[in-house]
């Protein structure tokens, strides 16, 4: 649909909302990752396109007949604002709150994280940055170093300086995540530091988190192994329940692992740094 001149397509369960939905969980390129067994896709066009030609080029392009199909106009309005609507504060705890910059924090007395929607992963919505906070609300006494690694929106880093770490830092592949949590940091009035990952310093932290996917986790678990000094804590999530056995035998190795807290179907994996660094890089 896309090379046919689609300008966004979304696929989903036609279910959804219903009680026929079906919860599909699941990384791209894993054995066995599918989709629904009928698929809705909702495609969006300039009003200009000719899109029944467009369905059908895209139709004859995978040698499929046009599945059954309607075209609607969608009326113009004000985006921004509808946009707005979707998101209100986000409580994480008594003392700790998600708010966007159009919002009026609900307890001006708490660590109110500000945060708008973005280009980058990490609004506090989804379950696992939710654990992620949940986490460090309840695990970081302050004074600690911390490493968010996959920083997205620099979420968590905001939220462990809030929280009293002493130095922290984030790093993520993408420049423009890279670019939101600096902007967000000044947004927020804490002091924090962001790198592409090979511009990272050569050094080790107090704690390490990592809100990313299990495949890239479990490879990426000698390097952030390297990242904690002895004694040290990690917490991992963007983890299915079912796949937590694997991540955590990808990283027994080096730590004392084990399942911390698990919220619609992900798991926050934590824990401690072995001071007998046995095998580490």
């Amino acid at each position: 649909m896309l090379d046919a001149g689609a300008l966004a397509v979304e696929v989903s369960d036609p279910n959804e909302g219903a009680l026929g939905e079906v919860p599909v969980y699941a990384e791209p390129g894993e054995p066995g990752a599918t989709l629904w067994p009928i698929s809705r896709i909702a495609a969006l066009f300039d009003e200009s396109e000719d899109v029944d030609a467009a369905c059908s080029r895209a139709a004859a392009t995978i040698a499929r007949s046009l599945p059954v199909w309607e075209a609607r106009a969608v009326a113009d309005e004000d985006w921004v604002r509808a946009t707005q609507k979707q998101f209100g504060p986000i409580r994480v705890a008594d003392s700790l709150w998600i708010v966007p910059s159009w919002c009026v924090p609900p307890d001006p007395g708490a660590r109110n994280l500000i945060l708008d929607p973005g280009l980058a992963f990490g609004t506090g919505s989804h379950p696992t940055t939710r654990l992620c906070l949940e986490w460090l609300h309840e695990n970081l006494a302050g004074g600690e170093t911390l490493l968010d690694y996959g920083c997205g929106s620099g979420i968590l880093a905001i939220a462990a300086a809030k929280l009293g770490a002493r130095e922290v830092s984030g790093t993520d592949i993408d420049p423009q995540a890279l670019m939101a949590s600096k902007a967000n940091a000044i947004a927020n009035g804490v002091v924090a530091s962001f790198a592409a990952p090979d511009a990272l310093a050569a050094a080790t932290y107090d704690v390490v988190i990592a809100n990313i996917l299990t495949n890239p986790l479990l490879l990426l678990a000698p390097a952030l192994a390297a990242r904690v000094r002895g004694g040290g804590r990690i917490a991992l999530t963007g983890i299915l329940a079912t796949q937590a056995g694997a991540v955590i035998g990808a990283y027994e190795r080096w730590f004392r692992i084990s399942p911390w807290r698990a919220a619609d179907g992900w798991t926050l994996l934590a824990g401690t740094r072995l001071d007998d660094i046995r095998g580490a890089p």
